[in-house]
C-alpha cells in the first residue's frame, strides 16, 4: 500500500485485464478519484497470437513452480506492447493472467509480475489483486463488482440491475445505486454464474480449429440435447448460495459430456448451459433487477442473448445501450480498482467475495 501522495484527487489510471477466453489484452483508461468515475478515456487491444495462446493454454491449472517460463513472457510482453501505447497516466493496474483459481484449497494464481511491468513501463503498477481477499477468508472473485456499482451511479441509475459479464466464466452482479458506497450493506451481490464462452470456444479449436463460434453460426444450426442440459444443472454448485466463484475449467470435462453429439448439437447445448445457470443465477438476486445489462464477448452472441431474452421479462442489453463500452469493461475496472488501492479503500467486501470484512487487496510496485 502507499498514500496519494502527488496523486491527489482525481486519477487517470490505466487497466489491462486478460480473461480466461485467452483471446488477448484488453487496456483502458479512466478517471477517476476511486469513489466516482468522473470520465472514460482511449482503450486497446493486443490479441494473442496462436503460439501465443497455445503457450498459455498449456499452463492453465498451474501453480508457481518451474515450467512457467515461456509462459510468464508471453504475459508481461504482450502486457508491455499494449500498455506502453498511453500517454499522461498516473497509475496501471494490472491483473495478470488466471491460470489456476481455488479458493477454498490453494488459493488463486494469475502469472504476471507487476514489480517488472513497473520498470518496463517507468510507472507505479498495482498488482496482485486477489491475495489479500484469500487470504481473509474470501473467494478472491470476482474483483468487478465495485465497478460495476460505480458504473451504475455514473448512468445515472435509479432503480436496482444486473450486470451479466459473459467471458469465459459468467458472472452476475445485483447493484442497487441508491446505496452510496460499494462496500455498504445492500449495495451488491456477485458471484460467478457458470461456464459461458470458455467451453464453446474449447470445442471450436478442438472440432473445427477456430477460435470462436463467430456469430453463434454453429450453435443456431443446432438442437440442444436436454438430457445433458439437464444433468449439467444438477451440479451442486448451482444450489450454492452467493457469493461464490468458479475456475474456467470446473465442471469437470464439458467437452467430454457432449462428445456425442454432432457439431452444432454440441454447440447449441454448451451455449444453453451458459445460459440456463445465468438464469439459475438470476433466481438467486436478492430483488428482480430492473434490466439486465451484458458485458463481455457473449453478448455478441445472437443464439445466447435471445436465449436470454426469451426466458426473463427485464430488458436485456448491451452494456453498451447505456455509454458503457462492453469490450473494455474489465480492464477499465482494474484502472478503477488501481486507484482504490492507492487510497486505501476496499475492493471486495462480504456480498462479492464472500471475505469476512471490506478488504482492500492490491500491492503497489514502482519502477
Amino acid at each position: 500500500m502507499m498514500d496519494g501522495e502527488g496523486l491527489a484527487g482525481v486519477v487517470r489510471a490505466l487497466g489491462a485485464m486478460s480473461g480466461t477466453s485467452l483471446d488477448g489484452v484488453d487496456a483502458a483508461v479512466i478517471e477517476t478519484d476511486g469513489a466516482a468515475i468522473h470520465a472514460f478515456g482511449p482503450s486497446a487491444y493486443r490479441s494473442y497470437s496462436e503460439a501465443e495462446r497455445a503457450v498459455l493454454t498449456g499452463v492453465l491449472g498451474r501453480w508457481p513452480g518451474p515450467g512457467l517460463e515461456a509462459a510468464q513472457e508471453v504475459v508481461m510482453q504482450s502486457h508491455a506492447e499494449v500498455l506502453s501505447g498511453f500517454e499522461d497516466i498516473a497509475l496501471v493496474g494490472f491483473h495478470g493472467q488466471t491460470l489456476a483459481h481455488e479458493p477454498a484449497g490453494r488459493g488463486t494464481h494469475q502469472l504476471g509480475d507487476g514489480a517488472a511491468l513497473a520498470g518496463r513501463l517507468g510507472r507505479p503498477v498495482v498488482w496482485d489483486f486477489r491475495t489479500a481477499d484469500v487470504a481473509a477468508g474470501g473467494e478472491g472473485a470476482p474483483l468487478a463488482p465495485f465497478f460495476h456499482h460505480a458504473c451504475a451511479r455514473w448512468m445515472g441509475a435509479g432503480a436496482p440491475l444486473a450486470f451479466l459479464n459473459l467471458g469465459g466464466v459468467g458472472n452476475l452482479t445485483w447493484v442497487d445505486p441508491s446505496v452510496a458506497a460499494p462496500e455498504a450493506p445492500g449495495a451488491l451481490l456477485s458471484f460467478d454464474t457458470g461456464p459461458a464462452n470458455a467451453p464453446i470456444n474449447d470445442l471450436m479449436q478442438a472440432r473445427r480449429g477456430l477460435a470462436y463460434d463467430e456469430d453463434a453460426g454453429l450453435a443456431a444450426q443446432g438442437r440442444i440435447d436436454q438430457a445433458v442440459l439437464n444433468a449439467f444443472m444438477t451440479e451442486a454448485y448451482f444450489a450454492r448460495l452467493p457469493p461464490k466463484s468458479l475456475d474456467r475449467n470446473d465442471f469437470g470435462d464439458l467437452l467430454g459430456r457432449v462428445a456425442h453429439l454432432e457439431d452444432a448439437d454440441a454447440a447449441a447445448t454448451l451455449t444453453a448451459m451458459a445460459v440456463q445457470s445465468v438464469l439459475q443465477g438470476i433466481a438467486q438476486l436478492p430483488t428482480p433487477p430492473e434490466r439486465l445489462l451484458v458485458t463481455g464477448g457473449g453478448r455478441r452472441n445472437p443464439v445466447m442473448m435471445a436465449m436470454l431474452r426469451a426466458a426473463l421479462s427485464c430488458p436485456v442489453e448491451p452494456v453498451e445501450a447505456h455509454g458503457l463500452d462492453g469490450d473494455m469493461l474489465e480492464a477499465q475496472a482494474f484502472a478503477y480498482l488501481a486507484v482504490r488501492v492507492l487510497r486505501g479503500l476496499p475492493t471486495s467486501c462480504a456480498t462479492t467475495t464472500g471475505v469476512g470484512q471490506p478488504t482492500c487487496g492490491g500491492v503497489i510496485s514502482h519502477p
